[in-house]
């Protein structure tokens, strides 16, 4: 599009905080379609969004496929039916993430008691 703002392929990277490989396999599996001149590929507002989108989701847990699958509904059915499969996700996944901090509670309240325990027995050693 006429003066739409593009990066480089080296400056979604930096700008990102990901390898040239995970640029290049996000094209691969279709979540990104940066424009391309040759072998340059050029990212504009709607790749740099959705490279945002991508990573977010799977800062929270979601697979690529998950987030493939999410970005699919906005081309094909609009923000409505996206906004609602967005919340099942969500959903779904806060329940995860509980059941995760659940887990983690747990492993480090046994981690404390064996401590505790181990700097008992060490203090009777003298």
């Amino acid at each position: 599009m006429p003066g739409e703002q593009t990066i480089s392929f080296k400056d979604m990277c930096a700008r990102f905080d990901v390898t040239p490989r995970t640029l290049r396999y996000y094209e691969y599996i279709e979540l990104l379609s940066p424009r391309k001149e040759g072998r340059a590929r050029f990212y504009g507002p709607r790749e740099i969004a959705r490279m945002t989108l991508i990573l977010r989701g799977r800062r929270f847990g979601f697979s690529l496929e998950e987030i493939r699958q999410w970005l699919l509904i906005y081309e094909q059915k609009g923000s409505r039916e996206q906004y609602q499969v967005w919340l099942d996700l969500a959903d779904r996944q806060l329940t995860v993430l509980d059941n995760q901090i659940a887990d983690l509670n747990a492993a480090r309240a046994d981690l404390q008691a064996l401590r505790e325990t181990a700097a008992q027995e060490l203090s009777k050693m003298g």
